[in-house]
């Protein structure tokens, strides 16, 4: 099937388990949907465009395009962390180098504001005025020094019955404060977290704001060369543990017997397994736009940063889901000298989608070359326990890595029946490795 990093991580985290995976893959590179395409005359002929590159794009073996952006989230405590930490741990790294991402910025009224999570950054910032920013900053003190376990924190705030909204309303927010904190801190897509105890979006809040106490700039970080790089790295590590991997291997048909998988063919033979695949039962659920633009300049108002995220809240712009604009460029060796690529994304709720994304693509012009490509968003139609047939979702509109390390625990929940344990990975991997090489 058509294997992405998901599919990539995963074979890694059983192989690493001691689970025996053969990892197939109908392309001839790793990491499906979400490889990055090099050289650049690839990328053109990918989305049909007439014409080949000018040469004002520089050198076609200097572009490396993820199609499918996401920055990883910096923090320790989060699992996307732990998939760096993973690959940190092991010999994989080598070929891995990360870099954090300058600047994460939200939309207001037209124009864009860097994303102020910490106290000073909120008395400096231009989205409030005065008494606005005295309110948010009592808020974040709160945040700060919130702790679950020690009620003397709480301020009159029950973390399970209290809502998100009636935390805004404590502390006197207002709808823009509402927007940049529930989209650009704690990163949720739709405004559907207000009404639900607020202990999830508190903690997404401190993690936000502590990840960037540790990273400065942004707590984000993106690998150098793209993110083609990590499903290489996860393919590295499963093959280290006794997996094997076999590209340009198309799966012609899923073996059932008894109503559960017992084989997998490819070009007439037959592998017997227990399969991890992107599910015959899968159910449309939605669309996603993403236009990929090649820039010969930084965003405008991101202090010329070289690589950032900016997040439009839905209600800035009368939708009902956020867009999504990521731009890295030449310092993270994917572009050519001078260049720039930004990718805007965000889920199709109408008949014109391009239109749709024209708030985001204002904000990058002028713009050399778009690339649109719509998608469908597919998710399994059942958990896969009585198949044995594992299924994971399409990937989402958004920037960040988050909902898809979500998915992967999900899968590795209902693979195993426990959830993922990185400690326990640890363990394994140091019997492999061995303590002192780390």
């Amino acid at each position: 099937s058509n294997i992405c990093s998901r599919e990539c991580i995963l074979s890694g985290i059983m192989s690493v388990n001691g689970k025996k995976v053969l990892h197939m893959d109908r392309n001839p590179y790793y990491g499906g949907e979400s490889s990055s395409i090099t050289p650049l005359e690839e990328l053109y002929k990918r989305f049909t465009l007439p014409d080949s590159p000018p040469e004002s794009m520089g050198r076609g073996r200097d572009w490396n395009v993820d199609l499918i952006p996401k920055f990883l989230m910096a923090n320790g405590r989060e699992f996307d962390c732990q998939l760096v930490k993973m690959l940190l741990y092991t010999e994989v790294t080598r070929y891995l180098d990360f870099k954090v991402v300058e600047g994460s910025f939200v939309y207001k009224g037209g124009k864009i504001y860097k994303v102020p999570s910490t106290e000073t950054e909120a008395l400096a910032s231009n989205l409030m005025g005065m008494f606005e920013k005295r309110r948010f900053r009592k808020f974040l003190v709160f945040v700060a020094n919130f702790d679950e376990n020690d009620p003397k924190t709480f301020e009159g705030v029950d973390p399970k019955s209290t809502t998100m909204r009636d935390v805004y309303k404590k502390f006197d927010l207002g709808q823009d404060v509402i927007d940049f904190t529930g989209h650009a801190l704690a990163l949720y897509r739709t405004d559907d977290y207000l009404d639900v105890p607020c202990l999830d979006t508190i903690n997404r809040i401190k993690l936000y704001s502590e990840s960037l106490a540790r990273y400065g700039k942004s707590p984000y970080l993106y690998p150098l060369y793209g993110l083609g790089e990590l499903p290489q790295g996860f393919a590295r590590l499963s093959a280290i543990y006794g997996g094997t991997y076999m590209l340009n291997k198309p799966v012609d048909e899923i073996v059932m017997e008894g109503g559960h998988v017992v084989g997998v063919k490819s070009e007439g033979e037959v592998r017997p397994c227990r399969l991890l695949s992107t599910s015959p039962s899968v159910r449309k659920a939605g669309q996603v736009i993403r236009v990929i633009c090649i820039l010969s300049h930084p965003i405008k108002n991101t202090n010329d940063a070289n690589s950032c995220q900016i997040i439009i809240p839905q209600n800035q712009v009368n939708r009902n889901s956020d867009i999504y604009v990521c731009m890295i460029s030449y310092a993270h060796n994917v572009a050519a000298q001078g260049k720039y690529i930004a990718i805007v994304s965000t889920t199709v709720e109408t008949s014109e989608p391009e239109a749709e994304i024209e708030p985001a693509l204002e904000l990058l012009e002028p713009i050399d070359q778009k690339f649109v490509a719509i998608s469908d968003l597919y998710e399994p139609t059942d958990d896969g326990t009585e198949s044995q047939v594992f299924a994971s979702s399409s990937y989402d509109a958004t920037t960040h890595f988050e909902t898809t390390c979500n998915d992967i625990k999900d899968i590795y929940k209902r693979m195993t029946g426990s959830d993922f344990d990185f400690e326990n990975m640890k363990r394994k991997q140091n019997d492999v490795f061995g303590e002192d090489e780390q």
